[in-house]
């Protein structure tokens, strides 16, 4: 890889992005792929990067999480069993996303719009889960994550509020584990096809632990759920404003 006078920038918005995303239990796929695609990143490159950088955030904001009590084991097994071999199946596929991420844009943006708008609901007031829907949710978000390269927990997320099946952190504590999962398969379906990780992958994967470590402390123990839920606005309308001019 050849390096840029823009690389500082790029080296520089990686921490941030991460400390964003894993505030929220996300890994900042998203929000890599976005920055890498205007940086003019190779398209190979930027797939295997925002889902290596995807497994160290989502684990350590999963960690947060899950310490501070807010993990549903049954919230998160039905989209993972779902999931998980749809990922590795996209993760071996090579097609040209731009249809799809403008697609993706509006159910962001209509996720956003949710947020502000649905009424307060306490932990009891949660609905139990569908779990024939979720185990189909979690096939369909598990081939566009593997296919696109990002984790899902940026859709998966809004569907758990939206379907009022978990609070924001329990959403959270669910999508960190579970954009885990599908990256780590994501990216075993692309080295069984032979694709090898860049040189400065390791420098990337320090930056995004830096920002990680204390995103996911201060969004599980420190921030609010009304301030969580704006977060989240936040991330999903640049994910949306991102992908629309990409």
């Amino acid at each position: 890889m050849i390096y840029q006078s823009n690389d500082f920038f790029f080296f520089l918005l990686i921490p941030i992005i991460s400390f964003l995303y894993s505030s929220i239990g996300h890994g900042g796929a998203s929000g890599y792929l976005a920055i890498m695609s205007l940086l003019s990143f190779p398209p190979i490159l930027m797939k295997q990067t925002a889902l290596l950088l995807n497994l160290f955030v989502s684990g350590i904001a999963f960690i947060q999480f899950y310490r501070a009590g807010y993990f549903k084991k049954n919230l998160f097994i039905y989209f993972a069993l779902g999931s998980i071999p749809a990922s590795f199946f996209g993760g071996m596929l090579t097609i040209d996303p731009f249809i799809y991420k403008k697609l993706l844009s509006l159910l962001l943006l209509f996720a956003t719009i949710r947020i502000f708008t649905q009424k307060k609901r306490s932990i009891e007031d949660s609905k139990s889960i569908f779990y024939i829907g979720a185990f189909i949710l979690g096939i369909c978000i598990g081939f566009i994550s593997g296919l696109i390269g990002i984790g899902g927990g940026i859709i998966l997320s809004p569907i758990i509020l939206f379907f009022n099946w978990g609070n924001i952190k329990e959403a959270s504590a669910v999508s960190a584990l579970f954009i885990w999962v599908n990256s780590f398969s994501g990216l075993l379906g692309q080295w069984v096809t032979g694709v090898n990780l860049s040189s400065i992958s390791i420098l990337l994967v320090i930056l995004a632990v830096i920002g990680g470590i204390f995103g996911s402390y201060l969004g599980s123990r420190k921030l609010k759920n009304k301030r969580l839920e704006y977060f989240l606005a936040v991330v999903l309308i640049s994910a949306s404003v991102k992908l629309i001019i990409i």
